[in-house]
């Protein structure tokens, strides 16, 4: 009988090896493991909103979708108790009939407030009825955060009830120390696209195919109305970036946790 054991205990320890190395996303897991994993309490949910619109001649459009995965998926991890759900990739951009904002420039995609708001409130809905009972809405774009903050308040009206809740979770905390280490290093931060965006995505450009970096000088030189971009690039680095993305994970786990322990 020895052998059996030995087999089926090397058989536990592989399985249990494969669930700790399992994505924390849930569009790489199947139904059953998301519903294996909140059994176990993994019961808090992650719903991150990025954007899909224009950043210059340097920059491509998938800037904060990609930011967005990143910081949430390491606020998972750091969590230890929650999956992240897919990166809404549009947001609130501009009016598409007359073409303001980020709109007059090609790719751009734009959604009215009532559409992200619904969109947002189904997205927690959806989260609520898989049963996760703690559910944080999360935004990387700028446009949209009183959309966000209402489709968290209504849902978690409407789920309370349930032993269900719904935040929107603000990452001013972060903003705060970027713009404080740009003061600390006499560095001007500009606006979209600008040092502290670009920095962020270079970290994340393993494979050099998010950032051209001989348009830089370009993004910086040419004015806003032209290029797309509020203020310059150049200074960014990916040393910086990663400490950016630092400021942003951390901000959002210690308000989660503030937010969890209220309830």
């Amino acid at each position: 009988m020895r052998p059996i054991t030995l087999a089926v205990a090397a058989l536990a320890l592989a399985a249990s090896a494969s669930a700790q190395t399992r994505s924390v996303h849930t569009e790489e897991l199947t139904w059953y493991e998301i519903r294996d994993a909140i059994a176990s309490g993994t019961t808090t949910a992650i719903v991150y909103t990025g954007g899909t619109e224009q950043n210059g001649p340097h920059m491509v459009l998938a800037k904060h979708n990609v930011i967005a995965r990143h910081v949430a998926g390491q606020v998972a991890e750091r969590l230890g108790n929650a999956l992240v759900f897919p990166v809404l990739p549009f947001s609130p951009a501009g009016d598409i009939a007359t073409r303001t904002g980020h709109m007059r420039l090609p790719g751009t995609v734009s959604l009215s407030p009532e559409v992200y708001l619904g969109v947002l409130r189904n997205v927690a809905q959806s989260a609520a009825a898989a049963g996760f009972t703690r559910i944080f809405l999360v935004a990387e774009h700028g446009q949209g955060l009183a959309e966000i903050e209402l489709a968290a308040q209504s849902v978690d009206a409407e789920w309370r009830a349930r032993g269900v809740r719904v935040h929107y979770v603000p990452t001013t905390g972060a903003n705060e120390q970027i713009n404080a280490y740009f003061k600390e290093h006499g560095i001007t931060g500009g606006g979209h696209a600008a040092v502290a965006e670009t920095a962020q995505v270079m970290f994340l450009d393993g494979n050099n195919t998010l950032i051209r970096r001989d348009q830089l000088a370009v993004s910086a030189k040419e004015s806003q109305e032209t290029t797309g971009v509020g203020g310059d690039p150049t200074p960014a680095t990916a040393e910086m970036g990663r400490q950016f993305l630092e400021y942003k994970v951390a901000a959002v786990v210690d308000r989660i946790g503030t937010l969890s322990a209220q309830n």
